[in-house]
């Protein structure tokens, strides 16, 4: 079959970056290429509008690939050139992975694992504070509400919450050993009682809700037996929890008390306490929540019970929900579960991006304005301009370096951008992230937009010369 044609158009300081990169990537993509330099020098800056009257496309071509920035409808592009035009990544350096195989995608509403969402203490908050909590979990992925109440303790306002709670369309459960609370919350609604051993196993089959059975003491098999056997005889709907243990307490042991659980009782539902590890071990959750839901998910562990108490772990709910997607996915179609959902990747990036070490020193010889372009890379910052390359470890010996050529458009509203610029820098060297001026680091699902410095500035909505050009760190524009 012949081989597609694709013509690619950049700006002029992209030129040689992008040459550099379709030579590698090209024949390993199957493609033959074109290259269109319009009389612009940051692509950025281009918008279909301004491109449509400029392009030529060699006969024989099959598409046309814009830079990733020029955003807007393509039709009058598509329309000039007479062949589809897509976009193409923000950062050409992505662009082996644009014609490789790509990410797979996961199905969002394939999942069989369900998310209980603990509200601690929940006696100590008013009304509208437990309601303003439960739809921030909902909104994250959970689906049921789980009313944490205090030991030792009779709430007498249980059932008020639970019923204000139901009002607003949650499911939600109970967590408490006092009978007397459960059956105020069951009478309200609550679908689910957290839990049942031998000192309350007595009251249950009043209730007329499911439970779930825990051992009087972890590990203690004829104990839970006893009570599975007490619930099944009253016809008592029950889930299994052999309770996970904190590191240092018996984790391992407890793992395989899930196992043998599974073992014992193939067709029982399980239930995992996952917050019992993500709030007791000085590590980020998100990692902690992908392994307990991925060993869920190959047991057959249908449900999990979590928590958002210390700050390391309050974004556990919406861990979960995205976990419980790429576990399902990894196991049902027999794959590994990498590089299908970069959200979950949130303290380092997957991908580091580097610039050849000559291309600095280019791009200061090739750019005529004096904005500045940050870069981050191999432990060193960089500021280049017209004529200037500076580089350094330190943010403020580089603001020095900087301030001794004096350049005239330093004025104090430049030094702050470039101060906040500069600590994002600082942050992508410390954690090995890729470093992209006027962009937000990426977080995984944390990230929160950013409002670019161009966009900020405002300017013309049409490029015309490279007078334009603005502070963005991209060579790839």
């Amino acid at each position: 079959m012949p081989r597609e044609q694709i013509h690619f158009v950049t700006g002029r300081l992209a030129e040689h970056s992008l040459r550099a990169v379709l030579s590698e990537c090209a024949d390993r993509a199957g493609f033959e290429y074109s290259l269109e330099v319009l009389g612009i020098s940051v692509a950025a800056l281009m918008t279909p509008r301004w491109v449509a009257p400029r392009l030529h496309v060699p006969p024989g071509t099959t598409k046309v690939v814009l830079p990733g920035y020029c955003q807007g409808d393509l039709a009058e592009v598509a329309g000039a050139a007479g062949v589809p035009v897509e976009h193409g990544p923000r950062d050409l350096r992505d662009l082996p992975d644009y014609f490789g195989q790509p990410a797979a995608a996961i199905p969002r509403d394939q999942f069989d694992i369900e998310i209980l969402a603990e509200i601690n203490h929940a006696p100590r908050l008013s009304l509208p504070e437990l309601l303003a909590a439960a739809e921030r979990f909902r909104q994250d992925g959970a689906d049921v509400i789980d009313i944490g109440c205090n030991p030792g303790e009779t709430w007498s306002g249980v059932g008020e919450a639970v019923g204000a709670l139901r009002a607003e369309g949650f499911r939600v459960s109970i967590d408490s050993l006092n009978p007397r609370e459960i059956a105020a919350a069951a009478g309200a609604g609550a679908e689910l009682a957290l839990s049942v051993n031998a000192a309350n196993r007595a009251a249950a089959a009043d209730w007329g809700i499911e439970v779930v059975a825990i051992p009087h003491t972890p590990g203690d098999w004829h104990d839970l037996e006893e009570t599975l056997a007490w619930l099944a005889g009253r016809g008592v709907p029950f889930r299994v929890d052999p309770v996970l243990e904190p590191i240092g307490f018996g984790f391992a042991a407890s793992l395989g008390r899930y196992l043998e659980a599974r073992r014992r009782w193939p067709e029982a539902e399980i239930l995992m306490g996952v917050g019992n590890l993500t709030e007791l071990t000085d590590v980020d959750s998100a990692g902690i929540n992908v392994m307990l839901l991925g060993f869920c998910q190959e047991l057959g562990i249908r449900s999990v019970l979590t928590t958002e108490v210390i700050n390391w772990a309050r974004s556990s709910v919406r861990e979960c929900d995205l976990a419980r997607r790429l576990v399902r996915y990894a196991v049902e179609e027999r794959t590994l579960p990498k590089h299908v959902e970069p959200r979950l990747v949130m303290l380092r990036d997957a991908k580091v991006h580097r610039y050849a070490p000559d291309e600095f020193a280019r791009l200061a010889a090739a750019i005529k304005d004096h904005n500045f372009r940050l870069f981050a890379q191999d432990d060193q910052l960089h500021l280049v301009s017209a004529g200037v390359h500076l580089t350094a470890r330190d943010p403020f010996e580089l603001f020095t370096q900087l301030q001794a050529l004096n350049p005239k458009n330093l004025d104090p509203a430049h030094a702050f951008y470039l101060g906040y610029e500069l600590s994002k820098a600082v942050t992508a060297l410390t954690l090995s992230k890729d470093y992209r001026q006027d962009q937000p680091l990426d977080w995984g699902f944390l990230t929160r937009a950013e409002t670019s410095h161009r966009s900020k500035c405002g300017g013309s909505s049409e490029p015309h010369d490279q007078s334009q050009d603005t502070r963005r760190g991209e060579l790839g524009e």
